[in-house]
This record gives structure tokens, C-alpha cells and sequence, in this order.
């Protein structure tokens, strides 16, 4: 499995479709606004919030450089503490690996700590197809669970239901695979927090299995960090007798000091808090405390590949907090689904094309999902230079396309190029524009322009020309001296 949506069209397709959807785009920008302004209160609390950021990338970037290092340095402290180490190469031998091991615990269930990397895989279809069945534990996962829907937001997969929404869902489904909510169900989010933690709490009690992803994984101790706000990712990571982790391979840190830098960005960039509710730490194995079969799972899926790139590597210091995501003009109007991907918004403009290549259709679109104003590089919590690589990410799709039959745009900027290579061209193409101003006076712009340029004034109006251009004017009123 590549992680991407099946049969999704270009990003540019989807998201004439998204923005069709009213009560996605409010309940898109009401939640976005909550959020940039809690993380920018709590920002601002902070005397040196740019060392912060420089510090991150300095040591993500250390770790890049030397990752070959530093994974087996965490083998070894993992090995050390008890825990078994699986290298996974790509998606399908992750979800062997993990499938091998729910089988051999006798069981058909798992409950699951919210985790961008076992989407990523598909990890539930796996399971599925296996007779297994994975059971989203964190609110948001489990709104988009029962909702047989996708999530839309790194931080908040159903950031695009509202309440009323959230109820239906639970009154519809909840009973089909546990405990089902109260008969009266108002939209109150008590109530509807009160429901899942009901629902949930049998899962936890009977899982034998848990899955989880790991947020950091510290090189020199074999430690395990998952940060989350609910309490759920607790009861995963204590309660079953069988644990087993899916981490990225960028997810390294060299040492437990580290921490100290990415706890206090991570919170502040992701949910506005000083600090995340929950942290959790474990290393390996604690005999007669907590799972007592530990497995972690190390992922490439595409990581390599992205980290042979010198400028595009940077995009695997991120560390999943979705600022860029609420600061996106584009995100905030089209949603998540259009991105194809669990990862969506400017940060999956260019991880996606990286770990995924540009051989789909959804994946080439994808570095043109922006309109480059740069917010999301500014947010950065560790100092991607987003804008920067959209770019690099362009010129390696229309690198990739050079040759063959040219597009209507291709042929387009050969035209101009051809008309911009000597001004007397350009002084009769202004001529030309000229005639159609006169010929359109009174009107400030036109609303569709003909033939293959209707595409272009789909979704804005072009200017009118106008009546008489400044080359014009200034012959006219200077004579033409320079």
C-alpha cells in the first residue's frame, strides 16, 4: 500500500469538489482560527522562541546527516531493554511483520494509540483482510472510524464534523461494534465524550494488543514517547500484554535531553498548550509492569529516498504538529481529503511527492497545492523551508514531464516566451490588447475568457485591457524619450 486514497484525482479536482462543501469550509476555518490563536499566546510567552526552532532543526538535521548511526545505536538500546526490532522496508512488509505478530498472540483484536505512521501503511486494511480488527482509541480516529470516512487533519482527523454530526455518527454506528451510546444523545461535547469513553473503555479492558506510533525515539536509552491529550494512548500503552510501535525512522533523537527541546514546541505549535496532558515514556521491557512483549517496528517506506535529496530531506524533520496546516489559506478552504493522503495541508504538499514519487496523478499536483505566501515556513516549529521546497518539488515534476507531447500550459509559456524575446512583438501584442479594451470599455474585468484559457477564469476574473496602454502614453505625451 502507498498511503494514498484509492482512485483520488488531481489535488486540483478534488479541491473544485471540496470547496463545494459550506459547512466543511466553516467548520474548517472556525477551528483553524481557535488554534492560531492559542498557539500564538503561548508562543509569545516564550523569550526565545526562534532558538527554540533553530535548536530543533539542528539536531533533526544532526540526525539526518548520521541516521545510519543513530538507528542502530537505537537497535542496540532497544534490543538491550527487552524490546524486539523489525526493519521494514516498505508498507507491505510492515503490515506482514505487524499481522505475523497480532497472529501469534492467538487474538483477533487491537486497540490503537493514534499514529500518522500506521495510516500512512494502511495498517487497519491490513488487518482486516487478516480477520483482525483494529479499534481507534483516540476520539477523533474513532469519529473517523465509525464515520467509514478519512481524516482531514494531522492533529484533528474530523476537524471537519461539527457536533451535530459527531452525534448522528455515534447514534448510527457505536452499536454495531461495542456499547452503544445513551438512547438520549444531545450534541453537548460532554455527552459525546462521555459516549466514546464508555464505548472505549470495554476495548481497553479486553485488548491484549495494542499499536501504537511514537512520536520521538531516543537513540542512546531505546525510549519510546508518545505525547496525547485524551488518556487513551495510557491505557494502550500499559493495560495489553503485547505491544508493538510502528516508528518512522526520522523519528530519532540522540539523547533524552533532547526531549527538553521538542516538549516545549511540539505542544505549543500543535494544540496551543504549554505542555500535552499526557506524555508517555517507555523503555523496553518493565518485568510485571506494563506489556511484557514489546515490539517496534522501524519504517523506511519512502525515507530513504527522500533523504538521498539534499534540499527536499528537510521535510523529515517534521515532527507532525499541523501549524502549517492551520496557517494554509488553502487547507483552511479545501480540507484534508483533496490531498489524497493522511498527510495533508503544505506539509503533505511535500512529503507526499517525496515518499510516494510523482508517478500519480495526485502526487504530481500536489507541490502546486499552494499559493506560495510562505506562512507555513514561518510556523515551522523546526525550520522547514516549506515554500522552498514546493518549489524544488515543482521543477522535479516539469523536469520528470520534459519531452513527449507538450500541455496546452507548456505551449502556452513557449508562446510568451517567444513574444517576450523582442519588444517589437510585444509593442503589436500590446496593440492587439489595446483594440480590445476599446472595443470592451466600461467593463473592469471579464467574467470567462474563451476557448483554453476558460479553465484559468473558472475561478477568478481576468482584468480588461485597458484602452490605451503605458508604451502608449508615453510616446504621446514625451514623445518616446527615455
Amino acid at each position: 500500500m502507498s498511503g494514498t486514497f484509492l482512485g483520488m484525482p488531481s489535488f486540483q479536482a478534488a479541491a473544485k469538489e471540496a470547496l463545494g462543501n459550506a459547512q466543511q469550509r466553516r467548520n474548517l476555518e472556525h477551528a483553524t482560527r481557535t488554534i492560531r490563536g492559542k498557539r500564538a499566546q503561548v508562543v509569545a510567552e516564550l523569550d526565545d522562541w526562534e532558538g527554540l526552532r533553530r535548536t530543533a532543526a539542528a539536531i533533526k538535521d544532526n540526525v539526518l546527516t548520521h541516521l545510519d548511526s543513530y538507528l542502530l545505536q537505537l537497535e542496540e538500546s532497544l534490543t538491550r531493554a527487552g524490546a524486539t526490532v523489525h526493519w521494514a522496508s516498505d508498507a507491505e512488509e510492515a503490515n506482514r511483520i505487524i499481522t505475523g505478530l497480532v497472529r501469534a498472540t492467538g487474538t483477533d483484536e487491537v486497540v490503537k494509540v493514534k499514529s500518522m505512521a500506521t495510516q500512512e501503511i494502511g495498517l487497519n486494511e491490513a488487518l482486516e483482510e487478516a480477520g483482525i480488527r483494529a479499534w481507534e482509541t483516540d476520539l477523533a480516529e474513532l469519529i473517523v472510524q465509525l464515520g467509514h470516512d478519512r481524516p482531514s487533519h494531522i492533529l484533528v482527523p474530523a476537524v471537519h464534523r461539527n457536533r451535530a454530526e459527531i452525534r448522528e455518527i455515534f447514534l448510527r454506528e457505536m452499536g454495531q461494534v461495542g456499547a452503544p451510546p445513551p438512547a438520549v444523545l444531545t450534541s453537548d461535547p460532554r455527552e459525546l465524550a462521555e459516549a466514546a469513553r464508555v464505548h472505549l473503555r470495554e476495548k481497553f479492558l479486553r485488548a491484549r494488543v495494542a499499536v501504537s506510533g511514537a512520536n520521538f525515539a531516543v537513540a542512546d536509552t531505546g525510549t519510546l514517547v508518545v505525547v496525547e491529550s485524551e488518556g487513551n494512548g495510557r491505557m494502550c500503552l500499559t493495560l495489553p500484554e503485547t505491544l508493538i510501535s510502528v516508528v518512522g525512522i526520522e523519528k530519532v533523537v540522540p539523547r533524552l535531553e533532547d526531549l527538553e527541546v521538542f516538549l516545549q514546541l511540539l505542544p505549543r505549535s500543535s494544540t496551543g498548550e504549554r505542555m500535552n496532558p499526557y506524555t508517555s515514556t517507555w523503555t523496553g521491557v518493565t518485568p510485571g509492569d506494563g506489556p511484557q512483549d514489546v515490539h517496534v517496528v522501524l519504517l523506511d517506506n519512502g525515507r530513504t529516498d527522500a533523504l538521498a535529496d539534499s534540499v527536499g530531506r528537510q521535510a523529515l524533520r517534521c515532527i507532525r504538529c499541523s501549524a502549517c496546516l492551520n496557517v494554509c489559506p488553502v487547507y483552511q478552504r479545501v480540507g484534508g481529503h483533496a490531498y489524497g493522503s493522511v498527510y495533508p495541508g503544505p506539509i503533505g504538499a511535500i512529503l507526499n511527492p517525496q515518499l510516494r514519487g510523482t508517478t500519480s496523478e495526485v502526487d504530481q499536483s500536489l507541490p502546486y497545492a499552494s499559493s506560495l505566501c510562505g506562512a507555513c515556513g514561518d510556523v515551522c516549529p523546526v525550520g522547514i523551508e516549506i515554500p522552498d521546497l514546493i518549489v524544488h518539488l515543482r521543477t522535479r515534476v516539469v523536469d520528470e514531464h520534459r519531452g513527449g507531447v507538450p500541455s496546452g500550459e507548456q505551449l502556452a509559456m513557449k508562446g510568451a516566451a517567444w513574444l517576450f524575446a523582442d519588444h517589437r512583438r510585444w509593442e503589436k501584442a500590446q496593440k492587439g490588447a489595446e483594440l480590445g479594451g476599446r472595443v470592451l470599455g466600461g467593463k473592469d474585468t471579464i467574467g470567462r475568457l474563451p476557448g483554453p484559457l476558460a479553465a484559468w477564469s473558472d475561478a477568478r476574473d481576468a482584468p480588461t485591457p485597458p484602452a490605451e496602454t503605458f508604451r502608449t502614453w508615453w510616446k504621446r505625451e514625451k514623445g518616446g524619450r527615455r
